[in-house]
């Protein structure tokens, strides 16, 4: 017989998935007025962060899969809140990059993302927040170690 799995109050990934539904909770309520969702929100997020890039380096810096962020990309082109540009040299590769309009969403609910997020550092205080993040980090498998 194998050893017993720990009790699911214990099992890290389902307490990462309750934690994930309480940290969403709140910034889809946000969310709501924009009509754009909280994929859509990461991508405007990263381009607000990074300025232009390419396709690839969105998806992976958003955390979505390559073919979801195709998708999302179009759907924020279609909104007017992105613009996409193929690569003068290379016809495959695509750039996207945030307009005034995608920008003007991020500065209306910077705010109310700050407010957020400052619930959160309450909640865990300053120090344990920096720390839960940088635990979190080790566990990324993109992350250098």
């Amino acid at each position: 017989m194998t050893k017993q799995l720990p009790s699911t109050a214990r099992s890290l990934p389902i307490a990462l998935i309750r934690a994930r539904e309480g940290l969403m909770s709140p910034i889809r309520e946000m969310l709501e007025t924009t009509g754009i969702t909280e994929q859509q929100w990461r991508v405007l997020r990263v381009l607000t962060e990074f300025g232009r890039m390419d396709t690839k380096t969105l998806a992976n810096r958003s955390s979505l899969m390559f073919p979801s962020l195709t998708r999302i990309a179009a759907t924020l082109r279609d909104k007017g809140l992105v613009t996409q540009t193929r690569d003068t040299n290379d016809r495959r590769r695509q750039f996207i990059e945030i307009t005034k309009n995608g920008q003007q969403i991020i500065d209306e609910h910077t705010p109310q993302a700050l407010k957020i997020v400052a619930g959160f550092k309450e909640k865990l205080g300053p120090k344990g927040y920096e720390e839960l993040l940088d635990l979190l980090a080790r566990l990324d498998p993109d992350a250098n170690p």
